[in-house]
């Protein structure tokens, strides 16, 4: 949801071209479509997920990565002792907002949870979109 939404976010800002959004679960299948609640959810948003395919996450996306989201602290813990050349990298979506907490997963929730999460990662995107985009240009300065 995360990837879409920022995708959609990025595109209603006319900048589109800014970045790359790629999403990868911690402990993700691979090529697994989106639930059917996140579809659902997603279709409300005029988002179409029918084409999504899960992947985990993995060292080269890590690598090539600018800056890394994640919803919990226990994700941002999980990456951070598994990939440490890349934990400078990390955040947690909430700090885009100048916060710390975790968004849970809807995983295992209806679509009452599946809206809540939509509407929460919306909310922080939306909010924390400009700090996002100066995250992403400091990096990329200091990587160059």
């Amino acid at each position: 949801m995360a990837e879409a939404l920022l995708k959609s976010l990025s595109a209603q800002r006319g900048e589109t071209d800014r970045w790359q959004v790629q999403s990868a679960g911690t402990w993700a299948e691979y090529d697994r479509p989106a639930t059917p609640l996140t579809q659902v959810v997603m279709q409300r948003r005029n988002i179409n997920l029918s084409d999504h395919r899960s992947r985990p996450i993995n060292v080269e996306l890590l690598a090539a990565a600018t800056v890394i989201l994640v919803m919990t602290h226990h994700h941002l813990e999980a990456l951070q002792a598994e990939f440490p050349q890349v934990q400078g990298k990390i955040f947690l979506v909430s700090h885009l907002v100048g916060r710390s907490f975790d968004i849970e997963d809807p995983y295992s929730g209806g679509l009452d949870d599946y809206e809540l999460c939509a509407t929460e990662l919306q909310d922080i995107l939306t909010e924390g979109y400009d700090r996002l985009a100066e995250m992403i240009d400091r990096s990329t300065l200091t990587q160059h």
